[in-house]
């Protein structure tokens, strides 16, 4: 498959996995537009950041105009989504056709349900049961369908739990490295002996700007270039031998408020609790077959986040200084 895209990349929602896409699709030398509802945030070279409210058909359209390939990246809070991620698939299909731009969406892997430790791949079958998992497989049966039927060219992109630099609200993330780093608490969702794919953010980012530059993809589900499933308890060995002191780890058997996962998130979260209670593993070939794309190793994604946190936490003890 080779590129055969150009013009303006329009990237819808600015949270890690929008501002990583940006930040990449600017790399690979293409103009881009990040468009979220408060258009502003992290500064990303060469990307023109836009305020817009991309849940109405007016404001789709407005923060495509121009576009040759759109990426909908957007997402809401978690106990919101079942009731307006469709109102936005539906105006972001609506501007998409509109415009004639090429649609690149981030997907889950929730339509698959619970597998009882099946890997899944592109094939295996859509059976879930939660609420969020069904809207999810009508999600995407609606983006697959709009594409047979010849009103947008559309391909999904599907990716495991992220991790990465940028990713706070993640059972490896903002819950995890901070409390690795300063030796507070380590959070971890049920059995941690179980494997566990995670997505390396900059990979998520990447898989999607391959499908942004290869038309020949479209019309499909893609899973998006993960490293081989680790156990959780093989994580945090992991980011022990790097932070250089061992985790004090609280494990969750059930879903409950704790640290940066407040009562109405896990509330909404409940239902997909399952995912640590069974493995989870996404088995990626396909698309690195397809587009001689390698995900990057778990290591080196290790090593990328507890910089990023370092970061992260000096700058926060820098602010709280300087307060008088």
């Amino acid at each position: 498959m080779t590129s055969t895209e150009s013009g303006l990349h329009v990237v819808l929602g600015a949270g890690p996995a929008g501002t990583t896409l940006a930040a990449e699709l600017a790399r690979r030398g293409h103009p881009v537009r990040l468009v979220d509802r408060s258009g502003t945030g992290e500064a990303v070279e060469g990307v023109q950041r836009r305020r817009g409210d991309v849940g109405t058909p007016e404001g789709a359209r407005e923060a495509m105009a121009g576009a040759a390939v759109v990426y909908h990246c957007v997402n809401v809070a978690y106990h919101l989504q079942v009731d307006v991620m469709p109102r936005v698939q539906r105006a972001v299909l609506s501007a998409a056709e509109a415009v004639g731009a090429r649609l690149v969406v981030l997907d889950t892997l929730y339509p698959y349900g619970e597998t009882h430790g099946e890997v899944m791949t592109e094939r295996t079958p859509w059976r879930a049961t939660s609420g969020k998992g069904r809207m999810r497989a009508e999600l995407d049966t609606g983006y697959l369908e709009a594409h047979r039927a010849g009103r947008v060219r559309v391909a999904l992109g599907r990716s495991a739990d992220f991790t990465g630099p940028r990713v706070l609200n993640s059972s490896v993330g903002g819950a995890v490295f901070p409390g690795a780093l300063t030796g507070g608490d380590v959070l971890a969702f049920g059995d941690i002996d179980l494997p566990h794919s995670y997505s390396d953010i900059r990979d998520v980012a990447a898989g999607l700007a391959v499908l942004g530059e290869h038309p020949a993809g479209d019309g499909r589900v893609w899973h998006l270039p993960a490293d081989r499933a680790r156990t959780t308890r093989e994580v945090h060995r992991m980011i022990e031998e790097r932070a250089g002191r061992p985790l004090k780890v609280v494990v969750l058997d059930e879903p409950r408020p704790f640290g940066p996962f407040d009562k109405t998130l896990m509330d909404a979260y409940a239902e997909m609790f399952y995912q640590h209670t069974e493995p989870q593993i996404m088995d990626s070939a396909a698309f690195q077959e397809a587009f001689d794309v390698r995900p990057t190793p778990l290591g080196d994604t290790l090593d990328a986040t507890l910089d990023w946190y370092r970061a992260l936490l000096d700058r926060g003890s820098q602010f709280q200084a300087a307060q008088p």
